[in-house]
């Protein structure tokens, strides 16, 4: 594996942190080891930690992609500047362990589920929430000149077996037909010859928008504008207490307390469950692994045979996702352990690696420079919040993507500067409903997630 350059005063890196039964976070703690991390170069500059008591219009907790959009936002279109707290470096979470991709989604629900969950009307304005997310990401990138290694060309949704293509040919044929979505059946021929030579593929949907990014640049980028906007980013500084009181919040850090009249939370999984009692347990954190090999010859090159660096996925219930890099390494992740202290596990790298060689058998063995792995931000019911939390004035939160995050925290980031703002967002169930509350069933509920692994591997994985 590569090294990666140590932060400087950060104490290691813990692989083992689990979020449902960590008392903190931080702070200090080094980076993961991930790809993003070890080839984005020099970070910009940030505020350093909370060194005294202070006040704020808005403190955001977080400094992931959504966190740096709401604090991007919030000057941008309503002139308020904020101060980001961050409980160790700027996007130290799920911004930079994630696999890269941009996808035209907000969670993990397809179309014919919003329908069948809301009904169609609702279905079609969230699908116009989510498209017009695409176009500000792409936006943000452009605009603002944010060297991220954008990969544009759209998604392949890749059917990992014969008997899933009735399915996304209907998924595909709904998106044509009811919501006027650019998609389209691809044969196995063609992808093979046209984008990857996947030995598994018995064809794909392909969807217009999905574009491949390079997370920590991508983050990175978001830091330099939201800096040059006027917002503070504080880092190594977690939120230690959380008091409302006499109109105010009152976050305690190591290094003081900052007193806001308004406070947005966009930790995804990373928060420990101790930052409020109020958002405690919404989430149920899931682990997800991936790796990076080598660089690939010329002779892996032609036996692989990806012609398009956009999003690839498979259609497995716990997915690969993968994709070719710019630097002609080959990444490709998918869902690992249920407990941070079996995250080492070797059986979840070479489960891995055994994925991989099936999609690609020239790759069987090859020498990886990275190995990581991550919290992704699951809500209870598969879809996103960004909402204020009625008991609590002044408070609100965008979490639980579900591993979608990507793109659309962009606008989860801008529709939360929004609320902060007091203004008024689209009436849809992501923006006037709060997350599923599970309260202390939640650490009980990886054993049903056990259970349910075993049943996905079975099923995908069944001829």
């Amino acid at each position: 594996m590569q090294a990666i350059e140590k932060r400087a005063g950060a104490q290691p890196y813990d692989p083992f942190y689990d979020p449902i039964t960590a008392r903190s976070l931080g702070p200090r703690s080094d980076y993961a080891p991930t790809y993003w991390i070890g080839t984005a170069g020099t970070p910009p500059p940030d505020d350093g930690p909370v060194t005294g008591d202070m006040d704020a219009d808005v403190v955001v907790i977080g400094s992931g992609y959504t966190g740096l959009s709401c604090a991007l936002h919030l000057p941008r279109m309503h002139g308020i500047k904020a101060v980001v707290l961050e409980a160790n470096g700027v996007a130290y979470g799920c911004s930079t362990r994630n696999g890269g991709q941009a996808q035209i989604s907000s969670g993990r629900l397809k179309r014919s589920q919003w329908i069948e969950r809301w009904g169609l009307e609702v279905a079609k304005r969230l699908h116009a929430e989510v498209c017009e997310a695409f176009d500000l990401f792409r936006g943000l990138i452009r605009d603002h000149a944010i060297d991220c290694d954008p990969q544009d060309g759209g998604h392949y949704y890749i059917a990992h077996k014969a008997s899933v293509l009735p399915a996304l040919e209907s998924e595909a044929a709904l998106l044509r037909d009811t919501f006027g979505y650019d998609a389209r059946m691809i044969s196995r021929d063609e992808l093979h010859a046209e984008v990857v030579r996947d030995h598994e593929a018995h064809g794909a949907m392909w969807e217009a928008d999905g574009v491949g990014i390079h997370a920590a640049k991508l983050a990175f980028g978001y830091l330099r504008v939201v800096r040059e906007l006027g917002a503070r980013v504080h880092v190594d500084s977690p939120v230690q207490g959380w008091d409302y009181r006499n109109g105010l919040h009152h976050l305690r850090t190591p290094g003081g307390t900052v007193r806001a009249k308004r406070v947005a939370v966009a930790t995804a999984a990373y928060a420990p469950r101790s930052l409020h009692p109020r958002l405690r347990d919404r989430l149920m954190p899931i682990m997800s692994n991936s790796i990076v090999t080598r660089v690939l010859t010329p002779d892996e090159l032609e036996a692989v045979g990806i012609q398009k660096r956009s999003p690839l996925t498979d259609t497995r219930t716990l997915r690969h996702y993968y994709r070719l890099l710019p630097d002609n390494r080959l990444q490709i992740g998918s869902r690992a352990a249920i407990t941070g202290r079996d995250a080492a596990n070797p059986a979840h790298l070479d489960a891995l690696r055994e994925g991989m060689a099936r999609k690609f058998p020239a790759l069987r063995g090859i020498a990886l420079d990275y190995s990581w792995w991550g919290w992704v931000d699951v809500s209870h019911d598969m879809m996103p919040r960004i909402t204020g939390l009625p008991d609590l004035p002044g408070a609100f939160y965008a979490l639980g993507y579900g591993g979608n995050g990507v793109m659309y925290s962009a606008m989860a980031g801008r529709r939360m500067a929004q609320l902060v703002a007091g203004e008024a967002v689209p009436d849809l169930p992501i923006f006037n409903t709060e997350l599923p509350h599970e309260g202390w069933r939640t650490p009980f509920r990886r054993l049903g997630q056990w259970g349910l692994y075993k049943l996905y591997h079975f099923r995908d994985e069944r001829k």
